[in-house]
């Protein structure tokens, strides 16, 4: 009985999960997803139209697809190295019970 409703709860939540994922897109629709980089670059350029930036970019990616790429590649990695570490810490408190 308790494997069934372990199921049915994760089925709930990841339902939820799914609907709370779609809802904005179907609702908002002529909201921007745009980056907090353009916000911030067009806030400042409101507050301050003569602001030269301190330096320049050593490379700029020929292609937004190719910086969202890299960028998709980044938080890859960076959720890869997290569910690694759980995992070796978990693992390690497994093999010390």
């Amino acid at each position: 009985m308790r494997d069934k409703n372990f199921f049915i709860k994760n089925l709930i939540l990841a339902l939820l999960v799914i609907l709370l994922s779609i809802y904005p897109l179907l609702t908002l629709k002529d909201a921007k997803f745009g980056g907090a980089d353009d916000m911030a670059e067009e806030v400042i350029t409101q507050v301050n139209a003569d602001f030269k930036p301190w330096f320049k970019p050593l490379w700029e990616p020929p292609s937004g697809e190719i910086e969202s790429l890299l960028f998709a590649l980044q938080a890859a990695m960076g959720a890869g190295f997290i569910g690694y570490y759980f995992g070796l810490a978990r693992a390690k408190k497994n093999a010390d019970r």
